[in-house]
């Protein structure tokens, strides 16, 4: 082991050289996954018509549970192998790369086989209508029929981030992205397969197992630090459970957010109708291109945090989380300028339909109203996660979800006429509070930190 490349720069290189270096790759990569999911809607839109891209209104919080515990594993085995590779202790590392390959696969089959037992039932509570089920069903089966693919696609993707490869990440997002363009239209259109919805599905699906075949060929070579082998797939229950305890954070973050497309997509249909749904399915994936940004910039302050907080290193961990935090603040702000002043331009890209454009320019505007400050909440509480607090971060987005949307959303719809308006300005209003909530929690924290650093001999 001793013979083999360790990433000690994270605690040696220059903090801006070293957050360019693993935050750049993470961001192209999602920021090239944020495209994809613009083009693969865009051909839907256009392709199908504006009740199919409704139809996939209901599919987000679906796809949000799978994901969340995707990501309870994936994020959780990563974490622990950025600090243990810290704590230069390489044999636990290899162990919980061996047990997270295993629980992604467990949670795969687990995850599809219980939803699709249920598929109608769980969409039609979604949000979904009776003009938008048949689209939405049609989409979410083939994506559930490859859920391992995927869990274990992104699983990799969080493992290879934090064995000091970044770049090898991003290629693999890169790659799936561009497989995914390309197949889109081959499967959708009539001059192609002609498979309509399901075609968007399946080239999904089938690009990830082009990716997963490249990853699993990295993380069986021997010669890396990391890599598959006999003797670290049985499940322990130590691991297992540290895996989980780090992972819940990101996990019940994206429950939540499950939750909260859910109510936001019924009230939608309830003071709307099936466009303002569909509108809202648009606005998401068009703020999402800036959310990647600061995403990305996340997964590559996640390694440094981490590595650093496992070698006492606190002035470094505070020198990163605050360069995060003023990079992802310019991120969002970049976003704020495109929603409040090109909403239709965006909004062109998906439909020219001009009753679901109008829904798209108001809500968008509506929703980006402070922008700005949604940057450095992100991190604070990806920051959390890092340094293996999952409890902080746990707390500070659910209190975002349902402290305060959740009852934003309904109440807020009594205050305006129309009522719909009162749904759209409930977005804005919890991020603000759930803003301040950080802010102040990170100064506590970082008062600790302080402590700490004047402690150390």
């Amino acid at each position: 082991m001793t013979g083999k490349a360790v990433p000690t720069e994270l605690g040696t290189e220059k903090i801006s050289k070293l957050l360019a270096k693993y935050a750049i790759p993470s961001i192209v990569a999602m920021i090239a996954s944020s495209i994809y999911n613009i083009v693969d809607s865009a051909y839907i839109g256009h392709g199908i018509g504006p009740m199919a891209l409704s139809g996939l209104a209901p599919t987000f919080p679906l796809m949000n549970i799978s994901a969340a515990f995707g990501a309870m594993v994936g994020v959780g085995a990563s974490t622990m192998i950025s600090v243990r590779l810290g704590q230069k202790d390489y044999h636990s590392a290899q162990q919980i790369l061996g047990n997270a390959f295993l629980m992604n696969i467990l949670m795969g089959i687990v995850i599809g086989v219980v939803t699709i037992s249920f598929l109608d039932p769980i969409l039609l509570f979604f949000g979904a209508s009776d003009n938008t089920l048949g689209f939405a069903r049609e989409y979410m089966l083939w994506i559930l029929l490859g859920n391992v693919i995927t869990h274990l696609y992104f699983g990799f993707n969080a493992i290879l981030r934090s064995a000091g490869h970044p770049d090898k990440a991003m290629k693999a997002t890169i790659l799936t992205v561009v497989l995914n363009c390309i197949l889109d239209p081959l499967f959708i259109f009539p001059w192609g397969l002609n498979l309509g919805i399901r075609g968007a599905a399946i080239a999904t699906i089938l690009s990830q197992c082009v990716s997963l075949t490249w990853q699993m060929r990295i993380l069986t070579n021997k010669n890396e630090l990391l890599h598959l082998h006999r003797g670290i797939y049985r499940l322990q229950g130590r691991i297992v459970r540290e895996i989980l305890s780090i992972g819940i954070s990101p996990c019940l973050m994206n429950l939540a957010a499950c939750i909260v497309v859910i109510f936001v997509n019924r009230s939608l249909l309830t003071y709307g109708d099936d466009y303002a749904v569909g509108a809202f399915s648009v606005i998401h994936k068009v703020t999402f291109v800036f959310a990647t940004l600061v995403m990305g910039l996340n997964q590559g302050m996640q390694p440094i945090a981490g590595y650093n907080y496992g070698a006492e290193r606190y002035d470094r961990v505070m020198g990163v989380l605050k360069l995060a935090i003023l990079w992802a603040t310019a991120a969002m702000t970049v976003g704020w300028v495109v929603c409040e002043f090109f909403p239709r331009l965006a909004a062109l890209v998906f439909t020219t339909d001009e009753q679901m454009l109008t829904e798209i320019v108001r809500g968008m505007r509506i929703n980006a109203y402070i922008f700005p400050l949604i940057g450095s909440q992100m991190v604070i509480g990806n920051f959390f996660q890092a340094i293996a607090k999952p409890w902080k971060a746990i707390f500070l987005s659910l209190s975002r979800q349902f402290l305060f949307l959740l009852p934003f959303l309904l109440w807020f719809p009594s205050f305006w006429n129309p009522a719909i308006d009162g749904v759209w300005y409930s977005l804005p209003a919890s991020d603000l509070v759930s803003c301040i909530t950080g802010f102040i929690m990170l100064a506590v924290q970082m008062k600790e930190f302080k402590k700490l650093q004047t402690t150390q001999p």
